[in-house]
């Protein structure tokens, strides 16, 4: 196991420390907004292999990352069920009425994505992992639910809390069909999966529980079971000191930016790697407020397994040689 980012995966303190940001390809690099120009709608994009496998290239060549995360969506997962998914410029995605009875695979919706992770797997350099990813039950369930973002997701979480029954269906469909998705992943190629709980902080601590911390251990263990060499990171987003709890689950447990690095390595570290968590705002700054908090963390962090990442993803609106200089500081810490 010569990666980098595999062997901090295996409990390795690795140093440097193994680097990649979540969003690392996409609308902040002149190369992805020129081919994203000559393309159709943004799911076209997705299942399009040789423009898919491109744009998770792009990143690599030009920064170097440890990893390449795999360029596609999680509402692959609600398209693939058979709900309507399309993404409307300015506004984001928007999602068909949700009719759970009629939710039921659609046969090789999926495949594109899988020839994606087997061309960008030739294609990487023999030190670069390629992280495959699908989004957590609760996470895809907010957005079928909701028919599409919201500021305080009211419909998902009344049905959650006012229907829990019904909606525990839907979580269990999810997991079915999300553990043969990061499958498939690493069937194809993929070395590490990352399941992505961006709006698991909707919920209070028993709703975390219940909604998001059960669903990710019944995907740990059946992945597991089916690729048992293939480390999953976890990535629960907004759920405070509960992060530690899934370090019993994960192989890695993502933080988001409001996490102490310095509690991170004494209630996590210990069960798990860490990664991150970098503000993704310092990494629009720049400068000596960036490099200051990435030295913390890499600082606080040293001791054990760490992936050094962003809390959040890439903001569109970061320059580029931000995330050069970024990648020398990480290289280049003690």
């Amino acid at each position: 196991m010569d990666k980098p980012l595999l062997k901090a995966l295996a409990g390795e303190a690795v140093r440097p420390a193994p680097f990649w940001l979540m969003r690392q390809a996409g609308r902040y690099l002149p190369e992805y907004r020129r081919l994203r120009a000559t393309a159709g709608n943004f799911l076209d994009l997705c299942f399009s292999p040789p423009l898919a496998a491109e744009i998770t290239l792009q990143p690599v060549r030009r920064f170097g990352m440890d990893a390449a995360i795999l360029f596609s969506d999680i509402l692959t997962v609600p398209h693939a069920l058979g709900q309507e998914v399309r993404f409307v410029e300015g506004k984001g995605p928007v999602l068909g009425p949700l009719d759970l009875a009629a939710l039921q695979p659609v046969g090789g919706r999926l495949d594109p994505v899988y020839e994606t992770v087997g061309l960008v797997r030739a294609s990487l350099p023999a030190e670069t992992a390629l992280i495959g990813f699908a989004g957590a039950p609760w996470t895809v369930a907010a957005y079928m639910v909701e028919g599409g973002s919201s500021r305080d997701w009211p419909e998902v979480r009344r049905l959650a809390l006012g229907e829990p029954g019904r909606f525990a269906e839907l979580i269990d469909l999810l997991v079915e069909i999300t553990v043969d998705h990061l499958a498939a992943q690493a069937d194809a190629g993929a070395e590490a999966l990352q399941l992505f709980d961006s709006w698991a902080g909707l919920l209070p601590p028993a709703g975390i529980r219940r909604w998001c911390l059960e669903p990710a251990r019944r995907i740990a263990a059946a992945l597991c079971e089916r690729h048992p060499a293939v480390p999953l990171i976890l990535f629960p987003r907004g759920v405070g000191a509960l992060a530690a709890e899934f370090a019993g689950i994960g192989d890695c447990v993502g933080l988001d930016t409001a996490a102490d690095p310095a509690w991170a390595a004494a209630a996590v570290q210990g069960e798990a790697a860490v990664q991150g968590n970098l503000d993704p705002m310092l990494l629009v700054v720049g400068g000596a407020a960036m490099e200051r908090a990435a030295r913390e963390i890499l600082s606080a962090l040293r001791h054990g397994p760490h992936v050094f990442n962003l809390g959040h993803g890439v903001l569109p609106i970061t320059p580029p040689e931000h995330v050069a200089a970024l990648g020398r500081i990480v290289r280049e810490a003690p």
